[in-house]
C-alpha cells in the first residue's frame, strides 16, 4: 500500500520526536500532533516544551496538548482531524477505548521491546538490567490494555556489552522509524495478519524509582555493572561515600575474588576504582562528586587520591 495516510501523531520525548521526523520525511500527511502539556523543569522550574512540541512548531504542524483524553471534548477534537490512523510513541497519557476507535484504521504504538517481553514504562532499562542479549521494537495495534495489542511487525537488535540505556534507546529509535514507515506502507495487510501476544510469557517493565539507583554492594558485580548501564543517563546510579553521594556513571565487572567486605575499595588507580562486591569486583571508570563535573576516574583521583584509598568503604553514610 503506497497511499498517503492522514496521520495524527502522539508523543513527547526525544525518542518520539525521532519518529515524528520520520513521518515528516515520509509521503504521509500529518494532520495533527499531540504532546503532553508543558512541564516545569530545571532549577528554575520554568515551563519547558517537549521535543515533540518543538518539532511540531518548527514544522508548522497543528499542535494539540490535552491534559487528559477522557473528556467528550477530546473525542470531538480528534474526530475533527478525520485521521486514517493515530501513531503513538512514548506519549505518556492513557488513551481511553473510545479514543482508540476514532481513527479509521485505529491506533498504532511503537514500543521499544520485543513484546510481550517488557510491556510497560521502562522496557529499555529493564532489558539491560536483566541481562537480555537482544531487544527490538514492536509495532502494535493498540487495545485498552497495557501494551497488550497484536503485533504487526517486530525488528530485533542485539544488546552489546557497552550499551547504556541512552545509547540503546538511540539505536532503537533509528530501528523504530524504519519499522513504523514499513508498517504504514503495508498497514491494511498487516492489520489483518497481526499476531496476538502470548500473555503467558509477558513480562513487565515497571517505572524506575530514583532509589533503585542506589548500589547494593552485596550483589554480584555483574548485576551492578548492568544496572549502571541500564540507569545511564537517567535516573543514574550512586553510592554514599564519606557523607557524600558519589554518582557512578560508568563501570564494568571483573571476575576476581577479594578478601575485603562488600563495598570496600580494593584498589584505585588510573584504570579505575575497584570495589569488592558480593561476587567479583566492580571497576568504576567514570564518576561524579557533588558540585563537580563528571570525570574519568584517572582525573578524579588526581584531585582526590587520598579519599579513595584501599580499605575505604563505599556505601558508608558516615563522614570520614
Amino acid at each position: 500500500m503506497s497511499t498517503s495516510l492522514k496521520v495524527v501523531f502522539a508523543g513527547t520525548p526525544d525518542f518520539a520526536a525521532r519518529h515524528l521526523q520520520g513521518l515528516i520525511d515520509s509521503p504521509h500527511q500529518i494532520v495533527a500532533v499531540m504532546s503532553q502539556p508543558d512541564r516545569p523543569a530545571g532549577r528554575g522550574k520554568r515551563l519547558q516544551s517537549s521535543p515533540v512540541k518543538a518539532m511540531a512548531l518548527d514544522a508548522d504542524l497543528p499542535l494539540w496538548q490535552p491534559a487528559s483524553l477522557k473528556s467528550a471534548d477530546s473525542e470531538t477534537i480528534l474526530s475533527q482531524y478525520d485521521a486514517d490512523i493515530l501513531v503513538v510513541v512514548a506519549y505518556g497519557l492513557i488513551l481511553p477505548a473510545v479514543i482508540l476507535g476514532i481513527p479509521r484504521l485505529g491506533c498504532l504504538n511503537v514500543h521499544a521491546s520485543l513484546l510481550p517481553r517488557w510491556r510497560g514504562a521502562a522496557p529499555v532499562q529493564r532489558a539491560i538490567e536483566a541481562g537480555d542479549t537482544e531487544t527490538g521494537v514492536s509495532i502494535m495495534a493498540m487495545e485498552p490494555g497495557l501494551d497488550t495489542g497484536p503485533v504487526l511487525l517486530a525488528r530485533t537488535l542485539p544488546i552489546s556489552a557497552d550499551h547504556t540505556s541512552g545509547k540503546l534507546l538511540d539505536d532503537l529509535a533509528q530501528l523504530g522509524v524504519t519499522a513504523l514507515i514499513e508498517s504504514l506502507e503495508n498497514i491494511e495487510t498487516l492489520l489483518v495478519s497481526a499476531a496476538p501476544q502470548d500473555d503467558s510469557v509477558a513480562t513487565y517493565a515497571h517505572k524506575i524509582a530514583k532509589q533503585e539507583g542506589a548500589l547494593d554492594w552485596s550483589a554480584a558485580a555483574t548485576v551492578l555493572a548492568r544496572r549502571v548501564r541500564a540507569f545511564h543517563p537517567a535516573p543514574g546510579c550512586f553510592t554514599d561515600f564519606g557523607g557524600d553521594r558519589l554518582k557512578v556513571l560508568s563501570a564494568h565487572a571483573i571476575d576476581e575474588s577479594h578478601r575485603g567486605t562488600a563495598g570496600e575499595i580494593i584498589a584505585a588507580d588510573e584504570h579505575g576504582i575497584r570495589v569488592g562486591c558480593g561476587e567479583g569486583q566492580l571497576v568504576i571508570t567514570e564518576a561524579q562528586l557533588p558540585g563537580a563535573k563528571a570525570q574519568s576516574v584517572a582525573t578524579l583521583l588526581r584531585g582526590h587520591q587520598a579519599r579513595f584509598q584501599p580499605g575505604q568503604r563505599l556505601g558508608d553514610t558516615s563522614r570520614g
